[in-house]
């Protein structure tokens, strides 16, 4: 975890010396000997964290890594702060109070930065410091991780060998699943094929393999049968190895061990010439794995099959060029609590109060099998009375209870990249069972510096990979998918546990009402991100926050005694609800001094907004004046009203990537003109309403629109056209048509479009275009 952080400060200080280079020349060489000798701790950490586990003195030399880290950040944007980017004179003051001002911000401009240096120093001193204890106590010897059983690691790898192996006698919830799959290995095709078996950590890949692989049918039909498990650290010559053992081929030990992988190869290759087989390949992380082994096994016309199991997306479906994908589902309900009575209940008299509170564990299990089996197994000892005791901490009892579940969850992390690190961790910032919006997300991470773009890449775009890759490695569930994207996303309960304790160790996450009810605040005093539910006042305040979110029906909003305490801010969420009585009127005007803040979701802006240069979203009902016009960074403005809009200057709006603009008041509609959206160059995605002039002929000009909503009544006219050469990059468009008589769509127009939805009146004549004829097009009346 620890590599996560300081690979993140590692970057940003990379950032501070290029971007802030006015601000901090005087540093600039002090900072870089800093970063350079973080690059060099960087090269011990992640072995270092894999011996924290059995040895104290390396976790306390890795937390110490940590904290420095933090201070390192601290230190840095603390100066920022001091010099006051955007520190301005007052123009209406005198000359000479004006020289006389300008020469207190220089001196004090060089107490600061003295002071920076100080620091800096400091903080070299103190990796030297860590760098002297490393090898005075020898911390690279201690607690050895490499292969063998002496270790925790090779415990773990030994342990998920023998229970890849055993035969569980009864398998709830796989005997549909069990069904096709063993017609996918008994069909008469004999070309040899690789069935992908796909899912989260515990949800059943390694027992539905275990039960084709034991089916007498199964037994029958494949002379050779081998079982090898792979996981993440994994050596081509010793998975050869053991699959020749497995397969019970003629050999000599002595022999295996002198041969090379390409003699192994060819004696594998060789020995299964003419024979049918079938080989598992249990718990696949790369696609590198199969490929390694592939060319050990003969296509031979004979029927002979391979079983992958995986939690990754990518290694399944591009496992082979014959392959078959299935992915597992969670369990429903019934299947669940069966599962779960069978174990649960043999050593209690079942009542209808020990049910209700079994049913509730259940609940939380979300269909997980391997969680359900672990607390079924884990209740199973328990007396009636201390059930509850179990369900108020369900997952760190099935954790403590089954290492099989830490192994498991602990894999799922440690194999992210430090990026992806920070983006799971983020997650325990949402409530339990929440239902994520994914561009919610994306835009929080933006903000936070966990991803930055590359060189001609849009900084919103670059995060849809690392989402992907968190839907590829199981660790996140679609919910809801909207305009072929996914709209919403969850988190099961044990991942999210996983993520919230990870993050409360490393000091990433805190959620409030636990520091709350905790009198050891020590703990939280570096906390980076306070995360609140349900709060009436917000009391706990470390000045070195740099998120707050604020998920809550009741607090009270916040004050500027509150803002003033929170000058290192980069993230300030507030989720209210309508029924909640917030005066946007008294936002705190202190909040424009946060200059690290970088999202911002308000309603009624203060004029002082124009000042936070790197505000990239803004997300409210603005009916107002709207002070953007220096807001060069701005990607999305939602949701401002024809008149707001109509006193906007967007021609430093460069970036605007998104616009929604709404009609609330009949006045609006003769406010709004179309030549201020012909200035936005860059817009992708404009939603609009209530429109007097055709508007096609504007916006079929824009060069980069993806997404058209025109929204109710959209366009009072008689008739629409649509140009041979308009809209050359729309994918989407969605348009009440209600009063409209004709729509002319010339042949080229709209080359790319993939989806429309047309709504209309009853009474309506409109016919749908030809040109649109082809496509999928939803009419609503």
């Amino acid at each position: 975890m620890v590599d996560a952080v300081v690979s993140f400060v590692v970057r940003r200080l990379g950032d501070y010396i290029i971007q802030e280079a006015g601000f901090l020349r005087e540093v600039k060489d002090e900072v870089l000997l800093l970063k350079n000798e973080l690059e060099w701790m960087q090269c011990f950490i992640k072995d270092a964290e894999e011996k924290q586990v059995e040895d104290p003195m390396i976790r306390k030399w890795v937390s110490d890594i940590r904290d420095i880290a933090y201070d390192t950040e601290d230190v840095l944007d603390s100066c920022l702060l001091k010099l006051g980017r955007g520190q301005t004179l007052n123009h209406n003051q005198g000359f000479l109070a004006s020289i006389t001002k300008c020469s207190c911000i220089f001196d004090q401009e060089m107490i600061d930065l003295y002071d920076t240096n100080k620091k800096i120093e400091t903080l070299r001193k103190r990796i030297s410091d860590l760098s002297r204890k490393r090898k005075f106590y020898h911390l690279e010897d201690n607690g050895s991780r490499r292969e063998g059983t002496s270790n925790g690691l090779g415990k773990l790898k030994e342990l998920r060998r023998v229970i890849s192996f055993v035969v569980e006698e009864n398998v709830i919830g796989f005997e549909d699943d069990a069904e096709v799959l063993l017609g996918k290995l008994l069909e008469d095709e004999p070309k040899r094929f690789v069935i992908s078996i796909l899912g989260m950590g515990g949800l059943g890949k390694t027992t539905l393999a275990k039960k084709l692989y034991h089916d007498s049918v199964v037994v029958k039909k494949f002379r050779r049968r081998a079982w090898v498990s792979v996981s993440q650290d994994y050596k081509t010559e010793d998975l050869l190895r053991r699959i020749i053992k497995s397969f019970g081929i003629n050999h000599s030990t002595m022999d295996l061990e002198k041969k090379n992988t390409e003699d192994l190869e060819r004696y594998l290759h060789n020995s299964l010439l003419k024979q049918s087989y079938l080989v598992v390949i249990d718990d696949v992380w790369q696609k590198e794995a199969w490929e390694s082994l592939k060319r050990s096994f003969p296509d031979s016309n004979n029927g002979s099959r391979v079983i992958i199991t995986t939690r990754i997306k990518d290694v399944a479906e591009r496992s082979d060029e014959r392959n078959h994908v299935h992915k597992l589902r969670f369990l429903r309900p019934d299947e669940s609590w069966k599962l779960f009575s069978e174990k649960a209940f043999r050593n209690s008299t079942r009542d209808e109060k020990l049910e209700e509170l079994g049913r509730e564990m259940v609940q939380k299990c979300g269909g997980l099998p391997l969680a359900i089996v672990v607390l079924s197994g884990l209740l199973s000892t328990k007396k009636p009375q201390e059930w509850h005791l179990v369900r108020d901490q369900i997952w760190r009892h099935l954790r403590n209870d089954s290492i099989h579940v830490s192994y498991l969850l602990d894999l799922s992390f440690s194999n992210l990249s430090y990026q992806l690190k920070l983006c799971f961790l983020y997650l325990s910032i949402y409530p339990e069972d929440s239902e994520i919006l994914m561009e919610e997300l994306i835009r929080l991470l933006v903000a936070e510096g966990f991803i930055w773009q590359e060189e001609d890449q849009i900084m919103e775009e670059v995060p849809k990979t690392h989402q992907d890759e968190l839907l590829n490695r199981s660790l996140i569930q679609i919910e809801r998918v909207y305009r072929g994207r996914v709209e919403t996303c969850r988190v099961h309960d044990l991942l999210r546990d996983l993520a919230f304790e990870k993050a409360k160790e490393l000091n990433f996450v805190h959620n409030y009402l636990e520091i709350a009810h905790s009198n050891h605040f020590s703990t939280s005093s570096s906390c980076r991100r306070l995360s609140c539910q349900d709060l009436q006042i917000l009391s706990y305040r470390p000045s070195n926050l740099r998120s707050i979110f604020l998920f809550s029906r009741g607090f009270r909003f916040l004050t500027e005694a509150d803002c003033r305490g929170f000058r290192l801010l980069r993230v300030l969420y507030i989720q209210y609800y309508r029924a909640t009585p917030i005066d946007y009127n008294s936002f705190p005007q202190e909040i424009t001094k946060m200059i690290h803040l970088n999202s911002n979701s308000c309603v009624d802006l203060p004029t002082e907004i124009s000042k936070l240069q790197d505000l990239r979203h803004l997300i409210g009902k603005f009916e107002g004046r709207l002070p953007i016009e220096n807001l060069t960074n701005l990607l999305t403005l939602k949701f401002a009203s024809y008149e707001s809009w109509a006193k906007v200057n967007p021609e430093k709006l460069i970036n605007l990537r998104e616009l929604h603009i709404n009609s609330y008041s009949v006045k609006d509609e003769k406010e709004f003109s179309f030549d201020s959206i012909a200035k936005l160059k860059s817009i992708r995605i404009l939603c609009i309403n209530c429109l007097e002039d055709d508007p096609m002929p504007q916006l079929e000009k824009l060069e980069s629109l993806v997404f058209l909503e025109l929204l109710s009544k959209s366009y009072g006219g008689k008739k629409m056209v649509c140009t041979s050469r308009g809209f050359r990059r729309l994918e989407n468009l969605k348009v009440d048509l209600d009063g409209l008589e004709e729509w002319q769509v010339e042949e080229g127009a709209m080359g790319v479009l993939k989806s429309v939805v047309i709504s209309k009146a009853k009474n309506s004549k409109l016919r749908v275009p030809e040109r649109l004829g082809s496509l999928s097009v939803t009419t609503r009346r």
